[in-house]
């Protein structure tokens, strides 16, 4: 399921609006086009009709248990200057939980995209610069995303959602080293915080939180927030950005065995339950507009010219209606092998769109679904157990915390007085005390549930689907600007901070107390 990463999922989008690199710019380009089929609306037709009921159906079929739902936060709203499409693409993702609770399916709901943007990347919404906790308005902007992922918290948390919604991805690929992992360490913990106060403590009140490792390494997070309740760590392992090869595809059959199978073994020991959010079949970087639109590939020296040596023609990766059996056989095996090493994974991603030029996929490696349909990923996905000999798989269980038992949401003061939030200093920034900062004397969104009707004798009644927010007594304000303060752009990146950031008397900026783990409201 995919809901951001359109320029690669739906790349005839952004062909028919060549300018277009990111969501920001397609949402510009869109909403500027007056012509018949143009307007923003275009993305509605996207959600519309790229991923569907039918879509959920195969997905169960093909032996699948999970889907990944990336979703940005203007499904929530958009604030003055945003062009994005606000609150629609939550009306979908509603219609995904109808899906998944229908089909069996569970759902990982990942928020993949930060106001400022965590990573600078386009699947942040915005392609260009870091501008959470990192930045002028790193503070600012890492306090308006605590706020929606409060707002999501809440939401899943009900129990209408709790069993099908049951991993919560807080944030998607932050920059770990230039932010730092102090930085994002505090971030994180406070994140727990408003999951937990929103869910309550231990089994069955609300989701596994799922903190992405920042590529700072499974290893840096070893025993990180030791008794937390249900808390998970997401690796993203790909082999294909790296250093580029024209090995053939059957070189690779136990590179993921190799490469991953023993580094997630060890972070099952050593943080407790690791999963790779995202893996594909791909050993290259060829494909269209994998790396981000018109910005070329490392196999042809395309991306960076003078950086990377030409390996070789892309089309050979990207025909693949011309692969024989044997390249077939081995993008299989390579799959096999990679679901074997990793344990507890997601493929990246269940569909590519057609090229309107091509008319066809061009990054055949990264959808599951063509794959089904060509021979070259397995019908049942449980054949690939064993595939990695003598790796050593993790022996479970888990222990008791880890799964939100006996011990669960027990973390001790030392611990958490270790990150309280927020930091004292933002990476390219300085003192938090002198960026601009928000205030929480704002309303708090609450996302709407469904609507559904039933008929009871000669009357329609509606039936109940929660009332978007589990926790009554979480009644805390939303994080806004101060009047009599100054702000930069949310997506500013370097700059220096406004100064004065005040004007006299409101020289304090508010920035929130330390925040303690929550006692358990329900524990169970």
């Amino acid at each position: 399921m995919n809901l951001t990463y359109i320029y690669l999922s739906a790349p005839a989008l952004y062909q028919k609006y060549p300018t277009a690199i990111d969501e920001w710019t397609l949402s510009e380009a869109m909403a500027a086009d007056t012509s018949p089929g143009g307007g923003l609306s275009q993305l509605e037709t996207h959600y519309q009709t790229f991923i569907t009921e039918q879509d959920f159906a195969e997905i169960a079929g093909a032996g699948l248990n999970f889907v990944r739902i990336p979703l940005p936060y203007w499904a929530i709203e958009v604030r003055s200057g945003e062009p994005f499409l606000p609150k629609t693409s939550w009306t979908y993702f509603l219609k995904a939980i109808q899906w998944a609770r229908k089909y069996g399916l569970r759902i990982n709901l990942d928020f993949h995209a930060l106001p400022g943007s965590q990573n600078g990347w386009n699947h942040s919404g915005k392609f260009g610069s870091i501008n959470v906790l990192y930045g002028p308005m790193g503070i600012a902007n890492a306090q308006r995303s605590l706020d929606y992922i409060r707002i999501l918290a809440e939401f899943i948390s009900q129990p209408e959602y709790q069993d099908v919604v049951i991993i919560f991805g807080i944030t998607n690929e932050p920059q770990g080293t230039p932010i730092g992992q102090d930085a994002l360490s505090r971030y994180y913990m406070q994140a727990y915080d408003n999951v937990r106060e929103a869910s309550g403590i231990g089994a069955g009140n609300g989701p596994f939180i799922s903190y992405h490792d920042g590529f700072l390494g499974l290893p840096q997070w070893a025993g990180w927030l030791p008794n937390a309740d249900r808390i998970a760590l997401d690796d993203h392992p790909y082999i294909c950005f790296d250093g580029q090869s024209s090995a053939p595809m059957s070189s690779y059959a136990q590179t993921p065995c190799t490469t991953w199978g023993g580094m997630m073994n060890t972070s099952m020991n050593a943080f407790g339950f690791t999963a790779a959010g995202e893996f594909s079949n791909a050993v290259t970087d060829c494909g269209l507009y994998l790396n981000g639109v018109g910005l070329g590939t490392r196999y042809e020296g395309t991306y960076t010219p003078g950086t990377w040596p030409v390996i070789g023609s892309c089309t050979p990766w990207t025909d693949w209606q011309g692969w024989n059996s044997t390249m077939k056989s081995s993008i299989e095996q390579f799959a096999l092998a990679s679901m074997d090493a990793l344990q507890n994974w997601f493929f990246w991603t269940w569909k590519i769109g057609n090229s309107s030029t091509s008319g066809v996929v061009e990054s055949p490696q990264w959808s599951y679904q063509l794959g089904l349909q060509n021979g070259w990923m397995p019908a049942d996905p449980r054949v690939a157990s064993g595939t990695c000999a003598n790796q050593g798989i993790w022996s479970p269980p888990l222990q008791a915390w880890q799964t939100g038992g006996a011990g669960a949401g027990q973390i001790a003061a030392a611990v958490t007085s270790s990150y309280t939030w927020p930091p004292a200093q933002i990476s390219n920034a300085g003192a938090v005390s002198l960026l601009p900062s928000y205030t929480p004397t704002g309303t708090v969104a609450t996302l709407p549930p469904p609507t559904f009707t039933y008929s009871s004798g000669h009357a329609v009644k509606t039936a109940s689907a929660g009332d978007g927010w589990e926790n009554p007594s979480d009644t805390a304000s939303g994080m806004v600007g101060i009047a009599s303060c100054s702000y930069l752009n949310p997506w500013i990146g370097t700059a220096a901070p406004p100064s004065p950031l005040c004007s006299s008397g409101a020289a304090a900026r508010a920035v929130p107390a330390p925040l303690i783990t929550p006692i358990a409201r329900h524990q169970s």
